[in-house]
């Protein structure tokens, strides 16, 4: 018995060992890799990736890399030093250094930060040789962006370093490191940030380094972001910057035969090299808080405005769509529409006489499209039910809502249903067709962004379908193939009702026709538009304030298998084709020939600034930059 007890000790024994080496063996590695990220006597140090290039649809590079170094700090290693000497060194003052000290306490007793980011090379060349003396202190080198052009900051975005916020969200980032925060750099973050290499050093009890932790086998290299190709043209792109120079508003470009946006200006913007190095912050500061001409504000996606008459497109689509006309069909205007026992006009100025829808468009005769929209609504049992039919049929362009698009910010603009006049506007069931006529000239309550404009005149242009627009062509020389993005989508009109508003859009441009914009035509290029003009009221001291009409542009060129859908909205501009539809036309041709021969309408465009209409309402400080 005693035998038997002697054997099963040993072979418990046995065992035992060979449970726990094998547990060893095989579950260590992991116990390890946890208990080494909260063991002190490890330091990590991170080798940050190259972040991937940005080029233009033609292969352009646009955004690439330069060197940055940081200086981190330890806060528990800290010993005294000479502050003064240190600031100096670091061009900050005492203040600085004593706010940035608790503020890299409050983020880790134990981890590294960043203490000043940024340094320039000359500095960084003069400082490593000194930084021996101040214990607790190092520099990291990273990469920062390096901006190839001066055009695009709306859509190129920045990039800026991660805080609390992004920390909670994002435990993969560390403090220090940068992320996109607009444009394609917040759009395709994951994409262009690659992954940072760790390696891990051993110190001893005194803290001093005695080599690289189990030989460096949980050590990993960095894996540099992928590359990306957008479909902005970098020249169209310029040039529509270069037009809007001291406006305001906004151009989107998009070619319709696959809604790749060509061209998104913002005006006013700014040059987006202001957002790299010491003086990002203080940049970034002037134009954040510039609330006049807010260069930050992208109005190509957020701006919503009055759409005006390239809206009466719209109109003449669903209108035939339902069959409450035909293109034979034919209202008299006598210099605009009479509505109401009160009499009430909503005047125009194609003069008087038939309209149909052909020179209804070409002329922009208010008259012949207020007839047809109340056709529309009144076809149906109530004003409510008729609405709500016209707006399934506006938004079948992609029109009161979200694209589901891949830039970094937007707005829904507002297409109205009987349910908003009912439960939110009127707040009643009594209201009529003729409360809300102003639709049917692209004002009342519509409400689009130049994005939107843009792509609606894009589904014109493909005479029924649109694709959603969007910003990315290639990532790591890939082609998309997101089906979001290359399958059409659809409207509720049908193919042949496009034709006679697309030739009342070509008629525009006809001198003998009488075309609102006839004197704005590119030779050897059939172009299709539609002049609008809103009205623009803002709020001055409480008071609702009536400004200088909004000047709106749509067209796309040329008329058979279109190559570019563009829309152009241009604050305080007078009427469509004073401003947008010369820039229209200028951006048309730059892209289509790759030259201008309009030259005078380009002098014109290029030396005529509107900061004077924009000064009457608002006064305030324009930023002012730090180079």
């Amino acid at each position: 018995m005693r035998k038997l007890l002697l054997y099963l000790i040993i072979i418990s024994v046995g065992l035992i060992y060979t449970g726990r080496l094998s547990y060893l063996q095989l579950f260590n590695d992991v116990e390890v890799a946890t208990n080494y990220l909260n063991d002190s006597a490890i330091k990590k140090e991170y080798t940050y990736p190259q972040r991937g290039y940005v080029y233009d649809r033609n292969g352009t590079l646009l955004v690439a890399n330069q060197p940055s170094y940081d200086v981190m700090i330890i806060p528990r290693e800290v010993k005294a030093l000479d502050t003064l000497e240190f600031c100096k060194f670091l061009r900050i003052t005492k203040e600085d250094f004593k706010k940035r000290f608790k503020k890299s306490i409050k983020h880790s007793w134990r981890a590294p930060s960043v203490f000043v980011a940024q340094l320039a090379k000359k500095d960084y060349a003069f400082l490593q040789e000194k930084m021996h003396h101040y214990k607790g202190f190092f520099i990291q080198k990273r990469s920062i962006r390096n901006y190839q052009t001066n055009h695009g900051a709306n859509v190129l975005g920045f990039i800026s370093e991660v805080d609390n916020r992004d920390l909670k969200k994002n435990p993969e980032y560390q403090s220090g490191e940068l992320i996109g925060r607009t444009g394609i750099e917040k759009t395709y973050e994951n994409e262009l940030r690659g992954t940072k290499g760790v390696k891990r050093i051993q110190k001893d009890i005194h803290s001093k380094v005695i080599g690289s932790y189990e030989n460096g086998r949980y050590d990993t290299l960095p894996v540099n972001g992928k590359d990306i190709q957008i479909t902005i043209d970098s020249k169209l792109q310029a040039y529509g910057e270069e037009l809007m120079v001291n406006k305001r508003g906004g151009i989107v470009a998009i070619e319709p035969a696959t809604g790749e946006i060509l061209a998104l200006v913002s005006a006013p913007t700014y040059n987006p090299n202001l957002l790299v190095g010491r003086q990002r912050s203080k940049n970034y500061n002037a134009m954040h808080y510039d609330s006049i001409r807010k260069p930050m504000y992208d109005r190509g996606l957020l701006a919503q405005y009055a759409p005006g008459s390239p809206f009466k497109t719209l109109n003449a689509l669903v209108a035939l769509q339902e069959g409450v006309i035909t293109p034979q069909t034919t209202y008299t205007c006598h210099h605009g529409y009479i509505y109401g026992r009160s009499g009430r006009k909503m005047g125009c100025h194609c003069g008087s006489g038939k309209r149909n829808v052909i020179n209804g468009v070409a002329k922009s005769c208010n008259a012949f499209f207020a007839n047809a929209y109340r056709q529309i609504i009144s076809k149906y049992d109530s004003p409510k039910e008729g609405m709500n039919a016209w707006s399934n049929h506006i938004k079948s362009f992609g029109l009161g809502d979200y694209f589901g698009n891949d830039l970094s910010t937007g707005r829904k603009g507002r297409i109205p249903t009987g349910d908003y006049y009912t439960n939110s506007y009127f707040k009643h069931n009594k209201w009529h067709v003729l409360n809300t006529i102003s639709n049917a000239i692209g004002q009342g309550q519509v409400e689009l962004t130049p994005i939107q404009l843009a792509n609606m005149t894009a589904a014109i242009a493909n005479r029924g379908h649109y694709f959603t627009p969007h910003i990315i062509k290639k990532i790591d020389g890939k082609p998309i193939e997101d089906p979001h993005f290359t399958e059409p989508k659809h409207t509720t009109i049908d193919k042949q009702h496009f034709e006679p508003v697309i030739q009342g859009m070509h008629d525009v441009f006809s001198m003998k026709k009488g075309g609102t914009a006839r004197n704005l035509n590119v030779k050897g290029i059939e172009i299709c538009g539609k002049t609008g003009t809103a009205e623009n009221f803002v709020k001055i001291d409480g008071k609702r304030t009536q400004l200088t009409d909004h000047s709106i542009f749509i067209a796309f060129a040329p008329k058979e298998n279109p190559k570019i859908a563009i829309a152009v909205f241009v604050e305080n501009g007078y009427y469509g084709a004073r401003w947008a539809g010369k820039i229209s036309s200028l951006m048309i041709e730059q892209y289509i020939k790759g030259e201008i021969t309009l030259k005078a309408m380009e002098k014109l465009v290029l030396e005529k600034s509107l900061e004077e209409e924009y000064a009457k309402p608002l006064s305030g400080k324009p930023f002012t930059i730090n180079e």
